[in-house]
């Protein structure tokens, strides 16, 4: 539990304070729409949730956006889910992420980095060009305001040319990573129904080169919607039979057409990591992540023109679309594509150097990494222009504040972020103005209610609860794909408190306002800062015929360490040998990815269900770190009480 008055670990000075975006805001704010002169961040975001309406106005005028068509007032209705922002406005996400190619002309709006670490830059000129070139390809091609565009892609600058593109036609975006198995692909684009699927022929990782081809030919087949499939060739390779070539999609000098859709039109969809089945299609509206996106890059990150800002991401996580939001604030943002750690551990810090990055966001298990290797950032690379290093993905442990602050700069802001998929942004984290305590998160976001909540549904402070949002946020989905009664939207979120948002992680908002998460209150699997389905795993795993059952956990240790064991329960006959063991990891390293393959694969009697017949992740979980079994489950939930005693005892002999 936090300790009442603790020192900081980080103080920003006096100047800082008055240099912050969020101090000029703030000080706009109090002149135009009577918000809290005085009091600081705490008082701004006590307005912020109490006014909302009025402060995501102020939000839209102080970043100038931009509506072709005005709105009729900001938040009709307020119920959740179902929120209606700004009813009647038309806007396009695209034109606003460009809108700097006007002032930045020939400075650098990507700085791209592959496993060279050597940078290449896209001017705002440029950017604008390709846009406005792949647009009207896309329009030629039949691509109209709702029709769904993939990528099978990797974090390279067609990525977000793509993206944006899409944006402007007033398409929907959607992507996956090239090391996604076509299994996890299709699981993911056949419930969109793509016309369209931007693909590489490869990709390189860890000094390798890792030809897709074939999965690209799967995907293909799979797909019955496309209407055409556009080559990248990253590894040198020509266009299969009957794709389109990148380079003459962008290859015209057009100025790019920006669709005007209403706020609440889809922008992209994400998907959740399909803990119980298929990932859910979470839809995302073009105006709430505009206006979401701004407050959180320009107000709580602190970006703008002369900020560079770098987050190791994949096209995969929600993480990769929040980096493409850099352009909101005229930020010039760097892609990394290649292994976070290659060719040796302090790789990120290499490309933070020489891409001059002065956010720079990284997940947690990085650090921790980092830390173990013995790696020393600040003695072996100029960090000079780093004034922010951010972490998300799990909850960054209280020895990695310790080694930033005394690795990187002692002067540094660490900002420690989490939020969700879900949201596609951050519920708590960075506030520029304020202490950072050593294991905790700075604030809640502005227009963010955000709470911990017994079972009850009774606030808490100092103590542990559910981290619960008890008002809408504009980036909140405006629904899941092919869920036609919202049955499923709202069993994701609003069936344990009704119209409160709960998360599914356990937070404690502490009396001075700041935040601590302490991991997942559901069995979502969480990797390298990479939320995985256990569904993904067992289909992989249990086609293997000595399989009979399987329970994969994800366990946060307390020494920021993550433990993801698999427990298998075999045929009769079968033995858990050194051929079986190869054999289930080379099926999910192939099938899924390599951050699927478990850290220990474990044989065990029986996997316990519920009384319905479901697998029961989250008692073993709770026994797996220590729970005792009577606190654990509900026993008469279970259908043999006796297996768990079995995951008890593995847990007293790891301890």
């Amino acid at each position: 539990m936090p300790t009442e008055n603790p020192q900081p670990l980080w103080q920003p000075d006096p100047e800082r304070i008055a240099q912050a975006r969020i101090t000029a805001f703030q000080t706009w704010a109090a002149v135009h729409h009577d918000a809290p002169a005085e009091g600081g961040y705490a008082a701004l975001h006590r307005w912020s949730v109490e006014e909302l309406d009025t402060f995501w106005q102020a939000v839209t005028e102080w970043f100038d956006v931009r509506f072709p068509t005005p709105y009729t007032r900001v938040l009709g209705d307020r119920s959740m889910p179902g929120a209606q922002w700004f009813p009647g406005a038309t806007l396009n996400y695209a034109e606003h992420a460009l809108r700097a190619a006007g002032s930045r002309a020939d400075e650098p709006a990507l700085l791209y980095v592959d496993e060279t670490h050597e940078p290449t830059s896209v001017t705002w000129t440029e950017l604008r060009r390709q846009v406005g070139s792949l647009a009207a390809g896309l329009r030629s091609l039949g691509v109209r305001p709702g029709d769904r565009v993939s990528g099978y892609l990797p974090n390279i600058p067609q990525a977000v040319v793509a993206l944006l593109a899409t944006a402007a036609v007033g398409g929907v975006w959607t992507s996956c990573a090239p090391d996604f198995g076509a299994r996890s692909v299709l699981d993911r684009f056949q419930q969109v129904e793509p016309v369209v699927l931007f693909t590489v022929d490869g990709y390189r990782y860890g000094g390798r080169e890792h030809d897709r081809r074939d999965v690209v030919a799967e995907l293909r087949g799979e797909l019955p919607t496309l209407r055409a499939v556009v080559h990248i060739p990253l590894l040198g390779t020509e266009a299969p039979e009957g794709a389109l070539d990148w380079s003459a999609l962008i290859s015209a000098d057009t100025e790019p057409v920006f669709e005007p859709v209403p706020f609440d039109h889809p922008l992209w969809v994400l998907y959740s990591s399909g803990t119980t089945g298929l990932p859910k299609a979470i839809v995302q509206s073009q105006g709430g992540i505009l206006v979401e996106h701004l407050k959180q890059l320009g107000l709580h990150c602190d970006l703008g023109p002369e900020d560079r800002f770098f987050w190791y991401t994949s096209t995969g996580w929600m993480m990769w679309n929040f980096l493409v939001s850099g352009l909101l604030t005229g930020t010039t943002i760097v892609l990394y594509d290649g292994s976070p750690g290659y060719p040796d551990t302090g790789a990120q810090w290499r490309i933070a150097e020489r891409t001059r990055a002065t956010l720079y966001g990284t997940s947690a298990a990085y650090v921790m990494a980092c830390r173990k290797a013995g790696v020393h950032p600040s003695r072996d690379f100029d960090l000079s222009t780093v004034t922010c290093v951010a972490t998300t993905g799990s909850p960054l442990p209280p020895d990695g504040f310790r080694w930033l602050h005394d690795e990187v700069r002692d002067d540094l802001w660490i900002a420690s972020v989490s939020g969700g998929t879900d949201v596609c942004s951050c519920f708590a984290g960075a506030v520029p103005t304020l202490p950072v305590h050593v294991g905790e998160l700075q604030a809640p976001g502005l227009g963010t209610d955000l709470q911990s909540w017994d079972p009850s549904g009774k606030p808490l402070t100092d103590e542990v609860g559910e981290l619960v949002v008890t008002n809408p946020m504009p980036s909140m989905p405006i629904r899941f794909w092919n869920d036609p009664d919202g049955s499923r939207y709202h069993d994701s979120y609003f069936d344990t408190y009704p119209g409160v948002w709960r998360h599914g992680d356990w937070i404690t908002i502490t009396s001075r306002g700041s935040v601590v998460i302490h991991g997942r209150s559901d069995s979502t699997l969480n990797r390298q800062g990479v939320r995985m389905g256990s569904a993904d795993i067992y289909e992989a795993v249990e086609r293997l015929p000595e399989i009979r059952e399987s329970l994969v956990i994800g366990v946060e240790q307390p020494d920021g360490g993550y433990w993801m064991p698999l427990f298998v329960h075999l045929v009769p006959g079968a033995t858990l040998d050194e051929d079986l063991l190869k054999r289930i990891k080379d099926t999910i390293r192939r099938q899924l990815s390599p951050r699927h393959v478990p850290d220990e694969i474990i044989e065990v009697p029986g996997v316990p269900h519920t009384l319905t017949g479901k697998r029961i992740e989250v008692p073993v979980k709770r026994l797996l770190q220590g729970t005792p079994l009577e606190k654990a489950v509900n026993p008469g939930s279970i259908d043999n009480l006796d297996l768990l005693a079995f995951y008890e005892d593995i847990a007293r002999n790891r301890a």
